[in-house]
């Protein structure tokens, strides 16, 4: 005689739904509070910024300050194109910060894929080495590639403005921990159907690694977008100035329209603030992967 098979008690047990109780609505309440007033003081220079280059320059200087305008003025932001080439120094800025950008990636990608993949002696003393160029402050490199630079006649150009950052360690730090968690025999079994390395680098690894390419990418375009020292060095024209040492030179206005500088501090912001607001989520994943096996 066979036994009737037991049934799953389990599966057939009631699902309990707990009910979140007002203590826990409170405490989410008072979270968002705390983290709103965090909130404030970050943004709160950025909106002035925007807020002030849209006002009177009599508002500008009423006490206490006015958090909203009365009207709004394009005056500012007309005075600040005249006082310098904005214009000019903005392109200047973009050239420079796109070129360094497409190249870090580049020679980023290229190193970490060499250390992941590509197995040579002694690979992890040459990463150790690689990485302690990190402990070196790039203001100790400045004089060294101002003189190298000058003496091969790229001062006050474009070379001489991207040449020194081509290539970042940092970078390969990220995108090798990123490469890290793709299976090795997958890399194996490409390479016997014959995939070549580059090949498998941009049609593999690029794709399914975007987030922590494009964390790369934000972050050097940011850095080179607020370079100030090495511009200022390296260019002695106005004509290849970047946008920052305009807005140092908006300063001498300062004292009589400080509205000048908001200005000139608006046009500045946008482009990063735009990358940080769209590509937030990319900064988490990129900066994050590899921490979790």
């Amino acid at each position: 005689m066979t036994r009737a098979p037991a049934r799953d008690t389990a599966a057939q047990a009631p699902v309990r739904r707990y009910r979140r109780g007002p203590g826990f609505w409170a405490g989410r309440v008072l979270l968002h509070t705390l983290l709103a007033l965090f909130l404030v003081p970050v943004l709160f220079p950025v909106y002035y910024v925007f807020v002030g280059a849209v006002m009177e320059p009599r508002e500008l200087s009423t006490f206490p300050a006015r958090l909203l305008p009365t009207g709004v003025t394009t005056d500012s932001i007309r005075g600040a194109l005249d006082a310098v080439p904005l214009i000019r120094m903005y392109g200047n800025s973009v050239v420079m910060a796109g070129v360094i950008t497409a190249c870090q990636l580049a020679t980023s990608a290229l190193a970490a894929y060499a250390f992941v993949f590509l197995r040579f002696r002694f690979s992890a003393i040459v990463f150790a080495l690689f990485l302690s160029t990190l402990m070196v402050p790039q203001e100790a490199t400045f004089i060294p590639n101002y003189l190298t630079l000058t003496q091969w006649g790229m001062g006050d150009s474009y070379a001489g403005l991207v040449l020194p950052f081509l290539a970042y360690a940092f970078g390969t730090f990220l995108l090798r921990q990123s490469f890290k968690q793709f299976p090795v025999e997958l890399f194996d079994a490409a390479r016997i159907d014959g995939m070549g390395h580059l090949r498998f680098l941009w049609t593999i690894l690029v794709p399914l690694n975007k987030p922590a390419l494009t964390a790369v990418g934000m972050y050097v375009f940011i850095t080179s977008w607020n370079m100030y020292f090495w511009p200022l060095i390296i260019t002695r024209s106005t004509e290849m100035q970047t946008l920052q040492i305009g807005l140092n030179s908006l300063r001498v206005g300062e004292a009589a329209n400080p509205g000048l500088l908001l200005a000139g501090a608006a046009l500045s912001v946008v482009p990063t603030l735009a990358l940080v607001v769209l590509g937030q989520r990319f900064i988490v994943r990129g900066l994050t992967a590899g921490a979790v096996k």
